[in-house]
Order: structure tokens, then C-alpha cells, then sequence
């Protein structure tokens, strides 16, 4: 059974971090190119990352460029999000998803809030 299951969500204070991870299984994880979207609260879902297959490529949605890292390591099946400097419009579900769409996960709720 093909399962991307994101984790590491909650909520956080402005100007705090955190570190999303995305464990996949069922699927030749390694040969995939994956990526984060997002979808804030009464909003559709927005792009947020993605990065290449074997880690090497990266790209980045401007709202997020210098304060999220994307990367993932292939031999543990997982994706990870690192999220520093977050705002209160950051506040979404994230998921994870392969880059051509066909898996994606159920989501990690982030808010940004005092």
C-alpha cells in the first residue's frame, strides 16, 4: 500500500521554527521527485517546495525562499521541511506529495500564532 504520512506539525510562535517530516512507503520512494504544498484555512492549495529525486535540485516558492529547506534522505524513505522565521500567514496543512501528484498525503496542520 502506497503511504505518505507527514508529521511534525503544531502550533508555534512567530519568528519560531519548525521541522516537518514525510515518511513514504509502498512506492520506489528514491525515484521520485517529491514536494511540500500547503493549504491555509478557506484558501486552495499553494506550492510551497520541491526537490529532485536525488536531493540534488531544489526550488522554492518566493513566500518561502530563505526561511524553508526542503530536503529528504532515500534511504530512510523520508522528506523533510525545515521551517524557520514562520509567520502567521504560514499558518496551513501542509502535505507532501509526489511531484507528478499521483501520491499525496493527509496532512500536518502548522499555525502561527502569539
Amino acid at each position: 500500500e502506497v503511504q505518505l504520512v507527514e508529521s511534525g506539525g503544531g502550533l508555534v510562535q512567530p519568528g519560531n521554527s519548525l521541522r516537518l517530516s514525510c515518511a513514504a512507503s509502498g512506492f520506489a520512494f528514491g525515484s521520485y521527485d517529491m514536494k511540500w504544498i500547503r493549504q491555509a484555512p478557506g484558501k486552495g492549495p499553494e506550492w510551497v517546495s520541491t526537490i529532485s529525486s536525488g536531493g540534488i535540485s531544489t526550488y522554492y516558492a518566493d513566500f518561502v525562499k530563505g526561511r524553508f529547506t526542503i530536503s529528504r534522505d532515500n534511504a530512510k524513505n523520508t522528506l523533510y521541511l525545515e521551517m524557520n522565521s514562520l509567520k502567521p500567514e504560514d499558518t496551513a496543512v501542509y502535505y507532501c506529495a509526489t511531484g507528478d501528484d499521483t501520491r499525496r498525503g493527509q496532512g500536518t496542520l502548522v499555525t502561527v500564532s502569539s
